[in-house]
């Protein structure tokens, strides 16, 4: 599959279906966690091989960048954008508009944390969705 995943193997244990609080987090000592992404579904925004600071949350609001799973696969975890809350959890989508394995394929996802930013390779706080650029109040060229 073609998606962007991370590795991150402590929150790989849970299993947020369970309904059991985040054991294997909080042994951790630290809200924040590393993750690695691999393939091209938030290009250009995340790329592959990038290293991303992900603060441990399930909160999360349209336009983030989060760490999530999808329950119905649950081996997965993802590196995606948040479009909008749903019933059970948040609807999730790559900002590669040619990869879909995000909440198009897999349905509702379960956030896990929030891209604070990347750290390598290179530094920095992760911008909005490609194709919702500020608008500048720039109308563009004129039509004669």
């Amino acid at each position: 599959m073609g998606g962007s995943s991370a590795t991150l193997p402590a929150v790989i244990r849970h299993d947020p279906s369970s309904g059991q609080p985040d054991r294997d987090l909080r042994h951790l000592g630290t809200p924040f966690v590393l993750a690695r992404v691999t393939g091209p579904s938030m290009s250009p925004t995340v790329r592959s091989g990038d290293r991303l600071l992900v603060r441990r949350s399930r909160r999360a609001r349209p336009g983030d960048v989060v760490l999530a799973r999808f329950p119905a696969r649950p081996e997965l975890l993802v590196v995606k954008r948040v479009r909008r809350l749903v019933p059970g959890g948040h609807w999730v989508e790559g900002d590669n508009p040619f990869v879909t394995d995000d909440s198009r394929s897999f349905g509702v996802a379960v956030v896990v944390g929030r891209v604070v930013l990347r750290l390598s390779p290179r530094p920095g706080r992760l911008g909005p969705r490609p194709d919702t650029a500020q608008d500048d109040g720039d109308p563009g060229p004129s039509v004669a």
